[in-house]
């Protein structure tokens, strides 16, 4: 019966050894592996055919057709995304400073008392955190939809 640790020994001295990277003692000690177990030498063989085997292969490619459908629905994807991302900058941005002169224009009033003002600003502030979230809330379950590819 094997030892594990004779075991673990040998599978580190085969990977070298199908790789081409042991030295001279770890060949020897391979070597002894070999030929003092029949297991092993069946083993090393398999490892031998398997690498010869993948070393071999080559993936098959595809038509030239799924190329250009794959690369026209990345460059879509790249200018849909570019074109949200411009949106939904210049969105903020005129919307912060809407809401800021609207601030600016509700605290400035003298006429308005500050129960009012403070109403005013408190449905400002909600409004904007509740669109926050219903954006946040939107865009994180488009992103783990199954069926947003499904043409409805």
């Amino acid at each position: 019966m094997m030892m594990q640790s004779e075991k673990d020994r040998f599978h580190i001295l085969l990977m070298g050894a199908i790789d081409g990277e042991l030295s001279e003692n770890e060949n020897r000690e391979f070597e002894q592996f070999i030929n003092n177990t029949p297991e092993y030498q069946k083993e090393f063989k398999q490892y031998k055919k398997l690498k010869e085997v993948t070393t071999h292969m080559r993936p098959k490619s595809p038509p030239v057709e799924v190329w250009d459908t794959y690369w026209m629905m990345v460059y879509n994807k790249i200018e849909r995304g570019i074109g949200w991302l411009l949106f939904t900058i210049g969105s903020v941005i005129l919307l912060t400073y809407g809401g800021f002169k609207l601030v600016e224009s509700v605290v400035s009033n003298p006429d308005l008392l500050w129960i009012v003002k403070g109403g005013i600003l408190l449905l400002m502030g909600g409004l904007s955190v509740l669109l926050v979230s219903v954006i946040r809330e939107r865009m994180f379950t488009y992103k783990k939809d199954p069926y947003k590819e499904v043409i409805r």
